[in-house]
């Protein structure tokens, strides 16, 4: 199952163990049992602290799936999957940790977990091919892993598919908690936790209300707001960061090969990158915060006070936006009613879901035929919608488009509504511009990739927005509000690029710093 080179590194990590493991299996005669026997066969023999038992007679567990164990210990932790591809890190680290290796967590974070009163049942439905979800997985991992009260089962939605059309889940990952939706979507150990600890908000907006002021208070942590946390700090002065995640829609991005030095890498370790640098020069980092209110001073000198979602207020001398973008939605009927029921946003992630069947894709940018051609060797057909009278996306790109057999290409097209039979979408319903004429498309799910648009509606009244919602600045960087500067994708900056964001969140630091040093 493995290939040489995976089991010498398996190999390696395993010398991590110190408490032995036994893994047992529950298994049919499909195919996928045996292949799933061939992997658990393959691991252990890379340890002497790894046994397997073939013979799990249970009757309430998925086949194939396994479950870790730590001898002596009630830890419920199972894959109903056959973990490679973006998985195989989540394995690797569940077998560390299942194993006593300890999980690079704060001391903090760990007790919060393991003081979880209640019973939790957790299922996270993802695809191999997802890039969200090793972030749940391995999460609720950890917390099977500390806490005797959270049970955890990872299941593979494509080697389930029954039960996934039954359930009705149209995207990854999804995660149920006793039997009910509990959520969907990239979420970290962080974010798990402060859902279930209800206390946690009204802790954490005390603490923040209690911190000192900052010299520069970034609010956004992608890379302008990461890159204008670096180069604030570096300058030795207080430097504290407030982000819903660190990454931002970064994390989202599956593939980044126009950063320049980096040749190729992908989104969430593009975050973790950004992430780390900051913390290494003492970047004060307040993740899982969410801006609701800014408060310029009433008179020069006074700080500049921002309000929190959960009741917190963060104050600093200077302060920088940085808060990004979102997918921007069509806005047509059904649209909403059906997300995440047929409706999606990331084909790398919810394609899988849709083997076999018919989608569309709306957008003809880049990321629409990108959309259209990675799904094209998935689904059985894809139709893609594009307002404009010809695609936008690059010509090489619509080059390749054109070549496959089993897209359909409608441009000067106005979708005007997805259709559904009230649980998910059943088709697609379009205007051609030329003609006036409405076409319906019948399909299983829709993919919009039509651009994005700031967050910036906290900040409507209070600083100067253009009439798209971005956050007008100047060349430095600065404002309508003295001493608010603003950077990334949420501004009038044209070209919203990972790399023109860095760089603005740097000059925005560097103005930052001289109107602190002129003040």
């Amino acid at each position: 199952m493995l290939d040489d080179s995976l089991k010498a590194q398996l190999k390696s990590y395993l010398e991590r163990v110190t408490q032995p493991i036994e893994i047992v299996a529950a298994l049919d005669e499909t195919p996928a049992s045996q292949e799933m026997q061939g992997l658990l066969r393959d691991i252990e023999s890379l340890s002497d602290k790894i046994t397997l038992k073939l013979d799990d007679d249970r009757k309430d567990v998925r086949r194939p799936s396994f479950s870790l164990q730590r001898a002596g210990t009630a830890m419920d932790l199972r894959f109903a999957a056959i973990p490679m591809g973006h998985e195989f890190t989540s394995l690797v680290l569940a077998l560390l940790q299942v194993g006593g290796h300890p999980p690079k967590v704060s001391e903090e974070l760990i007790s919060q977990v393991q003081g979880l009163q209640g019973d939790f049942r957790f299922e996270v439905f993802m695809s191999l091919t997802c890039h969200n979800c090793p972030d749940v997985v391995q999460a609720l991992n950890l917390m099977a892993v500390l806490n005797p009260n959270v049970h955890v089962v990872t299941v593979d939605g494509a080697l389930f598919r029954e039960e996934v059309e039954r359930r009705e889940i149209m995207a990854v990952p999804m995660i149920f908690l006793n039997g009910q939706p509990f959520g969907q979507g990239r979420m970290d150990l962080d974010e798990i936790v402060s859902k279930l600890d209800t206390n946690r908000a009204a802790r954490d907006a005390a603490a923040l209300s209690a911190k000192a002021p900052y010299d520069v208070l970034i609010v956004g942590g992608g890379p302008a707001g990461a890159a204008a946390s670096v180069y604030a700090a570096r300058k030795g002065i207080r430097t504290g960061v407030v982000a819903e995640r660190f990454g931002g829609q970064v994390m989202d991005t599956l593939g980044i090969e126009n950063y320049i030095s980096v040749l190729a890498t992908d989104g969430p370790k593009f975050a973790q990158a950004l992430e780390s640098h900051a913390s290494a020069y003492g970047v004060e980092i307040m993740n899982l915060q969410r801006g609701e209110k800014l408060i310029p001073p009433s008179q020069p000198g006074e700080l500049i006070q921002v309000q929190l979602a959960n009741g917190g207020v963060v104050r600093g001398r200077t302060v920088i936006l940085s808060t990004g973008a979102r997918w921007r939605n069509v806005n047509v009927p059904g649209e909403q009613e059906y997300r995440n029921k047929g409706v999606a946003y990331c084909p790398h992630c919810d394609g899988p879901l849709f083997k076999g069947k018919k989608v569309a894709v709306i957008g003809g940018g880049n990321s629409g035929v990108e959309a259209a051609i990675d799904l094209a060797g998935i689904v059985e057909h894809v139709t893609l919608i594009e307002f404009a009278d010809q695609l936008k996306a690059d010509a090489v790109l619509v080059k390749k488009l054109h070549s496959l057999p089993n897209v359909t290409v409608h441009t000067n097209a106005q979708t005007t509504e997805i259709n559904g039979d009230g649980s998910k979408v059943t088709g697609l319903t379009f205007k051609d511009r030329a003609t006036e004429e409405l076409r319906q498309v019948p399909l299983a799910g829709v993919f919009v990739q039509i651009g994005l648009v700031p967050n910036t509606e906290w900040l409507k009244g209070t600083i100067e927005l253009s009439r798209f919602g971005e956050i007008v600045v100047d060349a430095k960087g600065q404002t309508s509000v003295p001493g608010v500067f603003a950077a990334g994708d949420a501004t009038t900056v044209p070209y919203k690029q990972i790399v023109i964001a860095a760089g603005d969140g740097a000059k925005a630091a560097l103005s930052a710093f001289d109107h602190l040093i002129r003040g």
